[in-house]
């Protein structure tokens, strides 16, 4: 299984011969410039510009843009209803978790969660999470300091911290260092993850990938 960011909550997946996309954003709304690639599935977390630009993802994947469940190929991903803001999507309407099971490895992408704490039901099924996508820039999802407490909650294996200052984007967020040093682990920098069952860590590791 190999992971790419390319900046904000938009990743790459590849898995089983498939291309997982997540979260394309738009120029317009972030400032950034978008990468556009070929995939087979693509899953939107929310209806705003920043995470749903379709137009940049080339082929004709099959689009999960909400709660529901989905198989191909051996892929399962299960999207679970949650909230953008604390007061249950009356200001920032609804968003959507991501399980994507595959390889014997469970990924989990929070989009742009808002909710101080998970319910019941979706803590059970996230908890099972080996490698968490977590947003850590605050103001308009958890910020750094409520992502460590749901990372605590989790205990994956991996963090990938998203949805943070970026050089260029015009969102307000908090910068990336908040995070690193609040939850004081050291982190690896790569380009991209490369990872297999068998060479899980033992020990919760932090991960920050460079925008590609």
């Amino acid at each position: 299984m190999i992971i790419q960011w390319f900046g904000h909550s938009f990743f790459r997946l590849e898995t089983k011969g498939k291309i997982i996309a997540i979260d394309p954003y738009s120029e317009k709304a972030t400032g950034l410039k978008p990468s556009r690639f070929k995939a087979d599935i693509l899953l939107i977390t929310h209806q705003h510009e920043d995470h749903n630009n379709k137009s940049v993802i080339m082929g004709e994947p099959f689009v999960l843009e909400g709660p529901g469940e989905l198989e191909m190929g051996g892929i399962f991903i299960d999207g679970l209803q949650s909230f953008h803001d604390k007061k249950r999507g009356q200001s920032r309407g609804e968003n959507t978790i991501f399980l994507i099971k595959s390889e014997e490895i469970t990924i989990c992408h929070l989009g742009d969660l808002g909710e101080p704490q998970l319910r019941e039901e979706s803590l059970e099924k996230v908890g099972e999470a080996d490698i968490l996508l977590v947003p850590v820039g605050g103001n308009y999802t958890i910020n750094y300091e409520e992502a460590i407490s749901f990372i605590n909650q989790i205990e994956p294996k991996i963090i990938i911290p998203m949805h943070y200052a970026l050089p260029q984007l015009k969102i307000k967020l908090d910068p990336l260092d908040k995070f690193v040093k609040a939850i004081g682990k050291k982190p690896e920098t790569v380009d991209k993850l490369i990872i297999r069952k068998n060479t899980l860590p033992e020990e919760t590791k932090l991960i920050v990938l460079n925008k590609q």
